[in-house]
């Protein structure tokens, strides 16, 4: 280890460079006073190179093995590398067992799985970059960042209006006239535009490091090339993507980050994180390693008794969530980002795998799930969960929660996709979900422990779900066989585009309907990008593969829909404006809390019946605030239109906030514009409409 003076020309190489034993924790590599200490957990290793290069150069400028008993601390290698600075990238080459259920092979490049950038394509897309070891070189990145006095805002989630979106397709479109499209950066532009719809939250598809040309397929209608645009298949659970950096600069993608997370929460926008811990983008057998794969494959992945992969994610493999180690390592990359860079929360894709045991088994209180939910770092953090997967487990409502846990209500999204489409026998499933789906949420939950949806990033879009019957996946490349057949959706009358204005009418009519039912109910909203505006990805309703104009949120629908985005708007700020929409409990405590009676087209007559295709809702009690406004919502999904009795006040009168039917602006009315009823005793519903009538505490 003498040889160091061969590289003292180098810029992170310092005369002081010796080579010693190290610690064992913290894992990854921190940067200490005099040099670097390196560790990496290989339980089933049997030799550790630790390789330094310079960034930009592909072969490693020095190797250094680590002794088998001075380098090691148990089932952690280590070494600490002083007079070594910033500046150098590093990796590792790890030597043990061949053949299942291990996969080391000495030959192959590994990325250090803490590491918090990685070297990526700096240019999304960018197929000159085709580099045999692309994601696996660790850069070292300095923590050092001015975040003045950021931290989560830590809202209540019962007060939160999520808004999901892909940080690539929200600003790629030339439409957006971002300055920096697609990027962190990109985001940032668009803040004012968030702030002013009204969400809370922007809920970011998965932002860690994956290869977005890991697919050579093609759009076989014309011929261009297809890529993981989403993003599930991460290749580092810490290192943010580095094709996401406006700045291409190595590492910068670390500070735009911040940067972003810094600007929303100064707006107000609290910044939740979609995490895959499930799986990763080694894939199967057949697959490369990157990292996981060659470092300890037994530990990290749930393998069967022959050495194959068990693939309760779909992807190919599924992570070894309960093994000691592995829960560790998921509850670090949780941690850190919360930590440094301060995020508020996390949806855990396919989170019913985090529940399995390291056989398969579905355990009944997961370690992992209760560490996460009781863990004192993450304890003001929100914490929602994808309650299924691949493998047919589905736990929407009985996900294994410690009083911490939200789910995304996938039976709210069917539900109501169902009722509004006028299915019979749907009547008491809505009255369920709008009173906030206590069926699903009991036993110490809450409403705000479901997560409404109706559209999200899987799947239709709002204005798809009104437009076709049939999903459109051809140029997806796998003959439409890929994605949901079971969509609930409805085209009004004609597949797709059409110019007959019945239809058209109909479809707006049938968009309000599914955006006031998913914001007036109790729960948490959570809008997908660019409904609010009309995206279409022309009926394909698995996109995951399109890094176009199918996926590009397209702003210049922004002067089309304005309309729908005021409609959008004013619901939000209804909702925001109205304690008892939000009040988190089931339960009339010290006379606080909703009180719901259900009608029909007499006051007082609810029809539950196979045949009924209408609910009424009056929603009226008290909060600290004081008497809340009477709320009546009338839905109807019948084919023609119906009067419906009107409950007498005392001294107050009906108003109209919202009638679908409607067009134009007068869909929806402003607060203090709301119109008057003359009529006080019965009010007339169009066919597939919704009508919401308030009689305000005060006046307006």
């Amino acid at each position: 280890m003498e040889e160091h003076s061969r590289y003292g020309l180098l810029s992170f190489i310092t005369e002081e460079f010796s080579f010693e034993r190290g610690h064992p924790l913290p894992l990854g590599a921190t940067v200490q006073r005099g040099g670097i200490n390196f560790s990496i957990f290989a339980r089933h290793a049997t030799a550790v190179t630790l390789l330094l290069f310079e960034p930009g150069v592909s072969v490693e400028i020095a190797a250094f093995p680590f002794d088998n008993k001075y380098n090691r601390t148990g089932d952690i290698w280590h070494a600490f590398i002083a007079g070594l600075d910033h500046g150098v990238s590093y990796a590792y080459k790890i030597d043990g067992p061949n053949g299942p259920p291990h996969n080391y092979d000495s030959k192959v490049v590994l990325a250090d799985p803490c590491a918090i950038a990685l070297n990526g394509r700096r240019q999304w897309g960018d197929k000159a970059i085709q580099c045999t070891d692309c994601f696996r070189r660790a850069l070292l990145v300095n923590h050092d960042y001015d975040w003045e006095f950021d931290q989560p805002i830590n809202r209540p989630l019962a007060d939160s209006v999520i808004y999901e979106l892909h940080v690539r397709g929200f600003t790629m479109h030339p439409s957006s006239m971002a300055g920096n499209p697609g990027t962190f950066r990109g985001i940032i532009d668009k803040i004012p535009y968030l702030k002013d719809l009204g969400v809370t939250a922007v809920e970011l598809l998965p932002v860690t490091e994956f290869d977005e040309l890991e697919s050579d397929r093609v759009n076989p209608e014309n011929n261009a090339p297809l890529y993981n645009f989403w993003g599930y298949h991460p290749l580092s659970f810490f290192a943010l993507k580095a094709g996401y950096a406006a700045d291409k600069t190595p590492g910068s993608e670390v500070k735009e980050f911040k940067d972003m997370v810094k600007a929303l929460h100064s707006a107000g926008i609290e910044v939740i994180l979609d995490v895959v811990y499930n799986h990763t983008g080694e894939g199967d057998h057949r697959g490369p390693a990157y990292s996981l794969k060659g470092i300890d494959n037994k530990v990290y992945y749930m393998l069967n008794a022959d050495g194959g992969y068990m693939n309760f994610s779909g992807c190919g493999n599924t992570v070894n969530c309960n093994h000691p180690f592995v829960r560790s390592f998921i509850l670090d990359s949780l941690r850190y980002f919360v930590m440094e860079m301060h995020i508020d929360g996390f949806r855990f894709d396919l989170a019913s795998i985090l529940g399995r045991d390291q056989n398969g088994h579905v355990l009944t209180s997961p370690p992992l799930l209760e560490q996460i939910a009781g863990d004192p770092v993450l304890a003001n953090t929100k914490l929602i969960a994808e309650a299924w997967d691949a493998a047919g487990l589905y736990q929407v409502g009985s996900f294994p929660n410690w009083g911490r846990w939200a789910e995304w209500n996938g039976r709210f999204r069917d539900d109501i996709r169902c009722f509004v489409r006028g299915d019979p026998g749907m009547a008491g499933n809505l009255a369920t979900r709008l009173a906030g789906s206590s069926d699903l949420y009991q036993l110490g939950r809450e409403p705000s422990h479901g997560i409404n949806f109706i559209t999200s990033h899987d799947g239709f879009t709002l204005q798809d779900l009104v437009s076709f019957s049939e999903k459109h996946n051809f140029s997806n490349g796998e003959n439409n066989a890929d994605g949901d057949n079971n969509n609930h959706s409805w085209n009004c009358g004609a597949e797709g585009h059409t110019d007959d204005p019945n239809i058209l009418k109909l479809r707006k009519r049938q968009t309000r309907n599914f955006a006031i039912l998913l914001i007036l109910s109790r729960g948490v909203p959570m809008i997908l990008a660019g409904d609010e505006i009309g995206r279409t990805q022309q009926g394909n309703n698995n996109a995951y593969c399109q890094d176009n104009a199918i996926s590009w949120l397209d702003w210049g629908n922004l002067s089309i829909q304005n309309d729908l985005l005021r409609y959008f708007r004013l619901l939000i700020q209804f909702r925001k404006n109205h304690d008892i929409l939000r009040y988190d409990s089931f339960l009339i405590q010290n006379g606080y809390g909703p009180r719901i009676t259900w009608h029909g087209f007499k006051v007082g007559q609810p029809d539950w019946s196979e045949q009924s295709r209408s609910v009424v809702m009056h929603l009226a009690g008290a909060t600290p605030g004081g008497l809340a406004d009477d709320i009546y919502l009338i839905a109807n999904s019948h084919s023609e239109s119906h009067h419906y009795e009107l409950p007498l006040l005392d001294n107050r009168r009906w108003l109209r906030f919202v009638d679908t039917s409607i067009d134009g602006e007068d869909a929806i009315m402003e607060r203090d514009f709301l119109a008057q009823l003359d009529n006080q005793h019965n009010y007339r519903v169009a066919d597939h409409s919704v009508v919401v009538l308030i009689a305000p505490q005060q006046s307006v």
